[in-house]
């Protein structure tokens, strides 16, 4: 004889708090409360979880053509700005039963349309975007096949698809009105990659400021890095030097390329910031613990995620047409020990 407990379905559940099925489906149901009293929701939930009732996705998901999983697709999983950007997701949807499928991209593009069709094939309600580069017509395929996508911390150059953006244009600002309150005149930037909108927003800005600020960029002073990793900021730091321009200041377009940055001055005999002050963006966690403490531009990432869910939610449930284009977050500077005097 089996000793497998028959699994608790609505009907029992129904039966023991003397409701109907359809008011113990829609008690369950995160989306479909809004019609009963909360004393009639919390009677079914109690009845459900002392009776040890677990839903059936699958079936659930024949029933609804909904799976309750979203897709969040990352450019770099080291990149440990990602974290807090997840957990503003999951802090919104997981209350509401939706499970996270998190995919790497590696910044790489045949890779992000592999993982695209993944999620796609494993069916998604939504998808969570981070990783998508300025032009992307695999998104225009993902959602005409009808599966809605939020893009976080980078924009499509096309309107269309809602973007979850930090102030990219303020905080480059931040950054520059404080290296000249230093002192700094001669200031270099390490851009981004010219594929993404981060490094094009903050390249822009960069050089609304230096004219407003009435900077004179020396020639050859902005770089472009092709990844936003410690390796680019070592190399494009090194280049810099290598082709002798003159700067006292080093603006770079995330931490991560001003730890490389600051790595590649080291070896180069130089200080930060006695020699050369470094700046960075994102705020990325632990950089208070790195000496001398990394001054940088701190984009809200718990508060990003949630934005993306509260969107993407939104999206998923036909209310489409209470989504804006875009929502642009506020920054903070966050001064530390990497910027000081120009020495002389």
């Amino acid at each position: 004889m089996s000793n497998m407990k028959r699994a608790i379905t609505l009907k029992d559940i129904a039966r023991e708090t003397g409701v109907h099925v359809s008011t113990v489906s829609r008690a369950l149901d995160p989306n479909g409360r809004s019609a009963l009293t909360e004393d009639v929701v919390m009677r079914i939930r109690e009845t459900a979880q002392r009776m040890g009732y677990r839903p059936n996705r699958l079936a659930s998901g024949l029933r609804t053509s909904r799976t309750m999983t979203v897709g969040i697709v990352i450019p770099d999983i080291t990149n440990t700005i990602f974290p807090p950007i997840l957990r503003g997701v999951e802090s919104l949807l997981e209350p509401l039963g939706y499970a996270s499928i998190i995919v790497n991209t590696d910044n790489a593009v045949e890779r992000e349309a592999r993982l695209l069709d993944v999620l796609r094939e494993r069916g998604v309600d939504g998808i969570v975007h981070a990783a998508v580069p300025r032009e992307d017509p695999r998104i225009d395929d993902v959602v005409s096949r009808g599966t809605p996508v939020v893009t976080v911390n980078r924009r499509l150059d096309r309107p269309g698809i809602p973007a979850i953006v930090s102030d990219e244009e303020h905080g480059i600002s931040l950054l520059m009105e404080h290296l000249h309150a230093a002192g700094h005149r001669r200031i270099a930037h390490i851009a981004g990659p010219e594929a993404l909108s981060t490094g094009q927003a903050r390249l822009r800005a960069f050089g609304q400021t230096a004219a407003r600020l009435g900077i004179e960029a020396p020639t050859g002073s902005t770089i472009h890095a092709l990844r936003f990793h410690e390796r680019e900021g070592m190399r494009c730091s090194g280049e810099l030097l290598d082709r002798g321009v003159p700067f006292t200041a080093l603006v770079c377009a995330n931490d991560r390329l001003a730890l490389g940055a600051i790595q590649a001055l080291g070896a180069r005999g130089l200080t930060c910031p006695g020699d050369v002050s470094v700046t960075g963006f994102n705020d990325m966690p632990f950089l208070d613990l790195i000496p001398p403490g990394l001054t940088t531009v701190r984009i809200a990432q718990y508060d990003v995620g949630q934005a993306a869910a509260q969107v993407l939610l939104r999206l998923m449930t036909g209310r489409a047409d209470e989504v804006a284009p875009e929502t642009v977050l506020p920054v903070q500077l966050v001064c530390r020990g990497t910027v000081g005097p120009p020495r002389g």
